[in-house]
């Protein structure tokens, strides 16, 4: 699981901005939450709202660039299609309106692996390690211990890293958790480490069009009926479908269709735009399901049915249904789901810009208005928005009155 994920100086982003999956003490819809096995409480889904250029697609793509800074030196020397974007040099971008441009990209990451809960820290300059860090929590017994430390004095192995060696020329651009995940893939912690971050989170975005034609089409039965019983949430007339491997490890899609009792099969190269995105979607989110993953996607509601997108996020907050503590984050448009029907206010967040061009992030829980007054739990979240009452105007870049939000 995601617990918790900050990130400064990067792209739009200037000061600090924290992006929080533990589930606020508030009293709506407290069965729609994830409870682990230390009783601690998070969050299946939330949502960031805002302008176009307000900056909500830079947090997601913050925790990405991060992912693929550690997961890139892993995959240099596979052969594989799928992970080719991660196989470029990461170039971590800084905010670009003030001195920061010459300062470090900070990151800190929290996450949960069934065995414990791990604290990353890592700041970058471009492409340059400045600093690092990994600490552990045990689950089971509350135990806390340092794995690493890295900085301009040195590395320091701690705990149950302790015995490990590392190289004396490792390379100021090679982050030491990539380099241990080459040198030391065995070692137990390591590999809890590493794991989270190649399968426990995946990355979807509409707006790469090399992302629209990924596809994910699994044989699995469970990930099929998962994803038929979603299509006959659209109302398609789509009853089965079929995959054919080809050569060259290509597969193609055909769909079965049932029109006035008759059968008719088509491959899906012939269906519309918005069926060939459907199968590019809902394989992941079956398997983020399934398995219990993070998946995190760019404009979740582009070019799908509103009923579709609220039916997705109702299956992640019913925990018979997710009971693998799956959880779904995305930037949307869509205010058909704003309302306190589908969402608890810890769960939908705002991004807009401030005077000098930084995003600021903020949840609907920790919003205040003149009076310092907290936005009510049957508040109309969608009417409120559009009437510019949350700060982050949708049809404004800019912020309206930073006063408003209880930074």
């Amino acid at each position: 699981m995601l617990c918790q994920f900050a990130v400064k100086n990067y792209k739009s982003i200037r000061d600090e901005v924290t992006f929080d999956m533990q589930a606020a003490a508030i009293s709506e819809h407290e069965d729609r939450i994830i409870k682990d096995q230390d009783d601690e409480m998070y969050l299946p889904v939330s949502a960031i709202y805002g302008p176009n250029g307000g900056g909500k697609s830079n947090v997601l793509a913050a925790l990405h660039t991060l992912v693929a800074k550690i997961l890139r030196p892993l995959y240099a020397t596979e052969d594989n299609e799928d992970k080719v974007l991660l196989q470029k040099r990461i170039i971590v971008e800084p905010f670009a309106f003030s001195d920061s441009k010459n300062e470090p990209t900070e990151f800190e990451l929290f996450f949960r692996t069934e065995s414990a809960e791990y604290r990353y820290i890592l700041h970058v300059k471009r492409d340059v390690v400045i600093y690092e860090s990994l600490d552990r929590v045990k689950l089971e017994t509350g135990r806390r211990s340092a794995l690493y430390t890295r900085d301009d004095k040195g590395i320091v192995l701690k705990g149950a890293f302790a015995k490990l060696k590392v190289s004396d020329d490792l390379s100021k651009t090679l982050t030491l958790l990539s380099y241990l995940g080459i040198a030391y893939k065995g070692n137990a912690v390591v590999k809890d480490v590493l794991n989270w971050f190649e399968f426990g989170v995946d990355f979807l975005n509409y707006g790469n069009p090399i992302q629209e034609l990924r596809m994910a089409i699994s044989t699995s039965e469970d990930v099929k009926q998962l994803m038929l019983e979603m299509i006959q949430e659209m109302d398609l007339d789509i009853v089965d479908f079929r995959v054919e491997e080809k050569e060259n490890n290509r597969i193609e899609v055909f769909t079965k269709h049932l029109v006035d009792d008759v059968e008719t099969e088509l491959s899906l190269s012939d269906e519309s735009s918005g069926t060939k995105k459907l199968f590019g979607l809902l394989p992941f989110i079956a398997v983020s399901l399934l398995d219990g993953t993070v998946l995190v996607i760019d404009e979740l509601d582009a070019k799908i049915h509103p009923v579709l997108l609220r039916h997705i996020i109702m299956m992640f907050n019913d925990m018979n249904i997710n009971r693998h503590k799956a959880q779904l984050i995305f930037t949307s448009h869509d205010l058909s789901t704003m309302n306190s029907e589908v969402f608890r206010r810890d769960e939908i967040w705002f991004v807009a810009k401030g005077n000098a061009q930084n995003s600021k992030l903020y949840s609907l829980v920790e919003f205040k208005n003149e009076k310092g007054e907290s936005v009510r739990k049957d508040a109309k979240f969608d009417k409120q928005y559009l009437e510019g009452k949350y700060g982050a105007d949708p049809y404004l870049r800019r912020i309206i009155d930073w006063g408003k939000v209880n930074a």
